[in-house]
């Protein structure tokens, strides 16, 4: 096949297949349904700092993301984790510990990991990528169906969203049962987070002898860490109410989660110049109701045999959560975009 390539999703997995692609001379258009490309990446910007409201951090060991970021010429720095680790208990006991520090030896990127999506996207041509453009249905000859009526052909399709976004699309001819309970059935990494970051004029918590990570059984938020980048300080957390219990209540946890702030680190915590909360359970292009329940583990991703495509089909499904290895993460998320790549140029089934 030689004709034109429709990627469903600007995240991760769209844009780096869309730079394989490009760069092997393969004829693209990009379909990103937000207004933004980088799906679950996510960077916000105050000044000269940057902060991450969606992935932060990658790991030694994945030789995708460090190609990646050195191929892009961004830099690498280690999590801050120096000091004590605080611990609070459900009866709101604050107790310091100095040892473990639970995200040491992660890595982040200079600018975030928006600078991976910015740094990516300056690399296609802008007539192939286009946001703000929400399939609706897929057909299997290769047309897309768009929520402003617009139908276009193509000669392959690759659905690089979450398995269960996929599923809720409108299929001609429909999917197998098979196909739809797999589907459905594979929780998406990060959809029933929220995420709250706090910034700061200065990394205060450091000079006090504190890394800036924290575990709590109180909350609201479940884990800290240090969010700063080169200049001001910053902390952000997890939030450990669920998704159906936070729902609407966007200024209560904003105020709840400065307070604890306040009971973890002082007094100085209390006047944050700018927070950010971000509920990815209310994203609809990310989440949908079954991914908001908690997960208690990070789940053994992979691609079922019912989602291998057969040898005449022009549709694969593509994600993190059904990459052949680090399935959730960026890595993950990467080397699905190689699979696809494979399928693309190749025609290997992953």
């Amino acid at each position: 096949m030689t004709g034109t390539v429709a990627i469903v999703g600007g995240g991760l997995t769209g844009l780096a297949l869309a730079s394989r692609l490009h760069d092997a001379g393969r004829a693209f258009r990009l379909f990103e349904g937000r207004d933004r490309l980088g799906g679950r990446i996510n960077t916000a910007h105050v000044g000269a700092q940057w902060f991450d409201l969606g992935p932060s951090w990658f790991w030694p060991g994945q030789p995708r993301m460090a190609a990646l970021v050195q191929n892009l010429g961004l830099e690498v720095f280690p999590q801050y984790a120096e000091g004590a680790q605080i611990y609070e208990t459900a009866q709101g006991a604050v107790i310091r510990d100095r040892g473990f520090a639970s995200m040491q030896g992660s890595l982040r990127v200079r600018g975030g990991m928006g600078a991976l999506v910015q740094r990516l996207s300056e690399r296609l041509p802008e007539a192939c990528v286009e946001t703000g453009r929400v399939v609706r249905s897929v057909f299997g000859d290769g047309t897309l169906g768009f929520a402003d009526g617009d139908q276009q052909g193509f000669d392959q399709v690759v659905l690089a969203v979450p398995p269960r976004v996929a599923a809720e699309l409108d299929f001609t001819p429909d999917l197998s049962a098979s196909k739809l309970s797999e589907l459905r059935g594979i929780p998406t990494w990060m959809a029933g987070h929220a995420k709250f970051v706090a910034v700061y004029d200065t990394a205060f918590w450091r000079e006090d002898g504190l890394s800036g990570d924290a575990s709590s059984q109180r909350g609201p938020l479940a884990e800290l860490h240090d969010a700063s980048a080169d200049t001001g300080g910053a902390l952000f957390g997890f939030l450990g109410v669920p998704a159906t219990a936070r729902a609407g209540q966007r200024d209560a946890v904003i105020a709840a989660s400065v307070a604890q702030l306040v009971r973890l680190f002082g007094p100085r915590a209390a006047s944050p110049f700018e927070v950010f909360y971000t509920d990815w359970s209310e994203e609809p292009l990310t989440s949908v109701s079954a991914d908001r329940g908690p997960l208690t583990h990070h789940p053994a991703y992979g691609r079922p045999q019912a989602l291998v495509p057969a040898p005449d089909s022009r549709i694969l499904f593509a994600a993190t959560e059904l990459a052949s290895e680090m399935g959730g993460y960026l890595e993950g998320a990467l080397a699905a975009a190689d699979e696809a790549a494979a399928w693309v140029l190749a025609g290997v089934a992953p």
